[in-house]
């Protein structure tokens, strides 16, 4: 039951995120040939959004629903694993015309060639967890 609540915020997410359309592949599509600000829009406010949010947990000291302080540690500055890692992710993204969260909203709503991408997605995420001590971060 403790659980039902994420389940219901990830329904609501993704209500949200296939009615902005968001995750169309023609908005991509359109994003990554700079034709449209909407998706840059969409983007832009989670990133500011989140900005907001962590500085709010950081500064207030907020604590989990368990009631332990939730404590966010600082990323090490090594640019060329987030430039990579960055161009892996934009790589796949613009390939498979939808990021990670998506993928899972359309399948949800009937594409089902989507299920292709998860199991790929899938893989490199179990690949990478195999790699991990093994590449340098």
């Amino acid at each position: 039951m403790k659980m039902s609540r994420y389940i219901l915020i990830g329904i609501l997410l993704g209500f949200i995120l296939y009615k902005s359309e968001a995750v169309s592949w023609f908005r991509i599509y359109e994003m990554f040939r700079f034709q449209s600000f909407h998706m840059y829009g969409i983007i832009g406010s989670a990133v500011v959004s989140g900005i907001f949010i962590v500085q709010l947990i950081k500064r207030r000291h907020l604590k989990s629903a368990e009631g332990k302080e939730i404590v966010i540690k600082d990323k090490i500055r090594t640019y060329p694993r987030y430039l990579i890692g960055g161009f892996i992710f934009g790589i796949g993204w613009a390939l498979a015309g939808a990021c990670p969260a998506p993928m899972f909203i359309l399948l949800g709503a009937g594409n089902t060639v989507f299920f292709v991408y998860l199991v790929f997605a899938m893989t490199g995420t179990f690949v990478y967890g195999i790699l991990r001590k093994k590449i340098p971060h």
